[in-house]
C-alpha cells in the first residue's frame, strides 16, 4: 500500500507579515497532483492543518476545496487535528464528510477505532491519534500521570487492543501529533512542554509498521517505521537549511516499510540568513545569490547604523527581518539581555529569575514544581478556551 504522509499544513499562516495563501495552495495543488500521478492509496495528514483555532475564512476555503479535489481523486485521506487545530472546529461534520473517504480523527475516544483499508495483501488499519493534551484527557484514558507520555501510552494501549483483535496479517499505521525523542525542533512549533517534559520516547509507538507523525517542521526519519513529514512550507527562519518534502511511503505484504520516498514541495521564495556588519553585506559578492531570497540580516556593527533596513532593502528587496548582534565580549556590561536569554525556555528563564533575587540560590524541587505548574496552568487554559470557545 502506498502512503503519502504530510502534516502541519498551518493554513491561514503569514511569514514574518508576508501572506503565505498562494503559496499554501500551490502546495495543496502539488499534493493533489502528487496523489494522482504517483498512484498514492490514502493520504496521511498529521495534525496542524490551520494554524490557529479560529482560522481566516480564506484558509478554511482553501481547506474545504482540498477536501474536495481529495474526494473527487477516490483516494481516502485520514487527518487529525494537532495542537493548533481546534480539534472540535475541525471535526465539524467528520461523520458526514466520512461518507466521501475523508476520514478526520479529532476525537481522543476514537483512538482504538481505526480506518481500514484494503489492498491485494489484506487490511491496512489507520489509527489517528489526534493532538492529546494531557491535562484534558488524562481522565478519560485513564492515565497516571498528567503528561505526553503517559496519555500516549494509554492511547497506544487501545491502538494494541484493537489490533490484537483483528485477523493476523492486519497491517497498522498511527498518525500522531507529538515531540518524540530524537526530532530536532525550530523556532516555529507552539511549546508543548508538560511539567518540564516535552518529547515522549520513540517505545510508545511499539507495535505498529508505520508511525507518521506531525508536529516539527523539520523531515526527519527517527527509525526507518517512524518519520516526521514536516511542513510543506518554512514558516520560521530556523527552517532555512529545511528540504520540504512529503513522504511517499510502500508498505510490504509483511508491513515492512519497503521503500520511503522524499517528493520535493514547492518553494516559493527561498530563505537565507546573512550576517555581518552592514557596510560588508551590502558589498560581499557572495551573497548575490541571495538578492531574490526573503532574508534575515543580523549586524554585528558595534554601533547600531543608520537606517539599516532601508539600506539592505536597496540590495535585498525580500529582506523580513533584522536582528542587531553587536561584537562584544560576553563580559561587556551592554550585552543585550536578549543575547543572556538566547536558547533558554520559559521555564530556565524563570529559574534563573529565582536565582538572580536571591543572590544564586535557585529553586528546589518543590518550588520548581510550583514553577512548571503555573506555566502548565496557562497552556491548558489556552487550550480549554480553543475546545470550548470562550
Amino acid at each position: 500500500m502506498r502512503l503519502l504522509h504530510t502534516s502541519d499544513w498551518h493554513l491561514g499562516r503569514s511569514f514574518h507579515r508576508v501572506a503565505l495563501l498562494d503559496a499554501q495552495a500551490a502546495f495543496l495543488d502539488h499534493l493533489v497532483a502528487t496523489v494522482r500521478e504517483r498512484a498514492v492509496d490514502a493520504v496521511l495528514v498529521a495534525g496542524d492543518v490551520y494554524d490557529r483555532a479560529v482560522p481566516p475564512l480564506a484558509a478554511v476555503e482553501l481547506f474545504d476545496t482540498a477536501l474536495h479535489r481529495l474526494a473527487d481523486a477516490g483516494v481516502p485521506t485520514v487527518m487529525i487535528s494537532g495542537n493548533h487545530d481546534s480539534a472540535r472546529r475541525l471535526g465539524v461534520g467528520a461523520g458526514l464528510i466520512e461518507r466521501a473517504g475523508i476520514h478526520l480523527r479529532t476525537d481522543p475516544a476514537g483512538a482504538g477505532t481505526p480506518v481500514v483499508l484494503a489492498d491485494a495483501h489484506g487490511d491496512v488499519a489507520l489509527y489517528g491519534l489526534p493532538y492529546l493534551e494531557p491535562a484534558l484527557v488524562r481522565e478519560r484514558f485513564g492515565a497516571e500521570k498528567a503528561g505526553h507520555e503517559a496519555v500516549l501510552s494509554a492511547a497506544m494501549d487501545r491502538v494494541r487492543a484493537d489490533l490484537a483483535a483483528r485477523p493476523d496479517g492486519t497491517r497498522s499505521v498511527v498518525l500522531a501529533h507529538a515531540f518524540v525523542a530524537g526530532g530536532e525542533a525550530s523556532d516555529s512549533e507552539r511549546d508543548i512542554t508538560v511539567g518540564g517534559v516535552s518529547a515522549v520516547p520513540a517505545a510508545v509507538f511499539d507495535g505498529v509498521d508505520y508511525v507518521a507523525l506531525g508536529h516539527l517542521h523539520g523531515s526527519q526519519t527517527l527509525t526507518p517505521r517512524i518519520r516526521y513529514s514536516g511542513s510543506p512550507l518554512a514558516y520560521s527562519f530556523s527552517e532555512a537549511g529545511h528540504r520540504k518534502t512529503m513522504w511517499l511511503i510502500d508498505l510490504g505484504a509483511d508491513g515492512a516499510v519497503e521503500s520511503a520516498e522524499r517528493v520535493d514541495c514547492p518553494v516559493p521564495r527561498p530563505l537565507a540568513r546573512i550576517r555581518g556588519r552592514l557596510d560588508d553585506l551590502l558589498a560581499d559578492p557572495a551573497l548575490a545569490r541571495h538578492e531574490d531570497a526573503w532574508v534575515e540580516a543580523t549586524l554585528t556593527d558595534p554601533v547600531r547604523p543608520a537606517e539599516p533596513m532601508a539600506r539592505l532593502s536597496e540590495r535585498f528587496p525580500g529582506i523580513l527581518n533584522l536582528v542587531f548582534d553587536p561584537e562584544r565580549t560576553e563580559d561587556d556590561p551592554a550585552v543585550s539581555y536578549a543575547l543572556r536569554l538566547r536558547g533558554r525556555d520559559d521555564r530556565q528563564i524563570a529559574e534563573d529569575f529565582v536565582a538572580h533575587v536571591r543572590g544564586g540560590a535557585g529553586p528546589d524541587g518543590a518550588e520548581r514544581a510550583v514553577l512548571y505548574g503555573a506555566f502548565d496552568d496557562v497552556r491548558v487554559d489556552a487550550a480549554e478556551r480553543e475546545v470550548t470557545g470562550r
